[in-house]
């Protein structure tokens, strides 16, 4: 009985390694055809509509009546609806620029939501109070909006791409991603933008005495400004994960007067989940998104406090002063150095 048994398993098994490991020559190779051919990006924009300012009424662009705009969707292959929506605005033959994102779909696909009213309240008043020779340091999106509505320089003027949103199922395919998107926003980065911004992500990781240092050796002695959004929180968390541990989580909002037991759910997933703190943002009318940090040590980059976290006092932070907040937009000044003792 025993013979019986063992001499078909004797076969068995090193036919069954033979498979197994043919199986992992195809996924090898497989993995090695992504690598050098992954095939086009997973999602295509399609325009959708185009024309003045009058034809997006619900943009409140009224302020800017020489911008062109289009409304493109993002298509996936296979899907008969949009993932997402973007809202693109150029002025004459400058290069389009993205100035209002909609996910369709339950995770932030390419850019995260914004709230453009936000945004065409923050811009005339940079117009209004910043000198015009002042440095300006601001996430690349939002840099380019503020240079586009404002007319100002900002430090970084081009389509960065920093950090690639997307599932991983997309992974594979990231190399055609960033090409798709830069090809699609007709803006390439210089070595030098791409070396400063990874400099100004180190800043927005790092605790605040070592953070500020590195702004002021970005704005390189002039008079210079941050401008931070609460969703940059996201973003820092993707590209610094090794510094700065951050989750997300979407909750519905029935109505003003929900406010309250939404906050109550907040508090009780940070407990639940031991995260550190988070801060919240309404970017739609019926959607909270709470940002969490996931462990005390995240609670001391310089970025979370510079925002309104339940683990920061945003008024009283000494290293940057707060001179503006709109929404889930600060603007802080930049101190100049100390002078030394010397």
């Amino acid at each position: 009985m025993e013979a019986t048994l063992t001499r078909p398993s004797s076969k068995i098994l090193p036919s069954l390694g033979v498979i197994l490991a043919a199986g992992g020559f195809l996924l090898l190779g497989w993995f090695a055809f992504l690598w050098f051919d992954p095939g086009p990006a997973p999602y295509q924009y399609r325009l959708v509509e185009e024309g003045g300012i009058e034809k997006f009424p619900k943009l409140e662009l009224g302020a800017w009546p020489d911008l062109k705009l289009t409304k493109q969707e993002i298509h996936v292959e296979g899907m008969e609806e949009a993932i997402a929506a973007a809202y693109i605005a150029r002025r004459g033959n400058s290069k389009p620029v993205m100035i209002g994102w909609e996910n369709h779909v339950g995770e932030p696909m390419i850019f995260l939501d914004s709230k453009l009213s936000e945004l065409s309240i923050l811009a005339p008043a940079i117009s209004k109070h910043m000198p015009k020779d002042a440095a300006i340091l601001a996430w690349w999106d939002t840099s380019r909006q503020i240079q586009l509505l404002t007319g100002l320089d900002p430090v970084f003027t081009t389509q960065l791409n920093e950090p690639l949103i997307m599932p991983m199922v997309w992974k594979p395919r990231m190399e055609s991603i960033a090409k798709y998107e830069r090809d699609f926003w007709a803006a390439p980065p210089t070595e030098e933008e791409e070396r400063k911004f990874q400099r100004f992500a180190d800043a927005l990781a790092s605790e605040p005495k070592e953070g500020v240092e590195i702004l002021r050796e970005l704005v390189g002695g002039r008079e210079g400004y941050v401008v931070v959004h609460i969703a940059d929180i996201y973003k820092l968390g993707l590209m610094r994960p090794d510094r700065i541990g951050v989750a997300y989580k979407d909750f519905p909002v029935k109505g003003s007067t929900d406010v309250h037991g939404v906050n109550i759910m907040i508090k009780r997933w940070e407990g639940d989940n031991k995260y550190a703190g988070h801060t919240v943002h309404g970017f739609s009318d019926n959607i909270f998104r709470a940002y969490f940090l996931t462990d005390e040590k995240s609670t001391k980059t310089l970025l979370a406090q510079m925002l309104p976290m339940t683990t920061s006092l945003i008024l009283d932070f000494q290293p940057v002063q707060l001179v503006y907040k709109e929404g889930g937009y600060l603007v802080y000044k930049i101190p100049s150095a100390q002078p030394s003792n010397n």
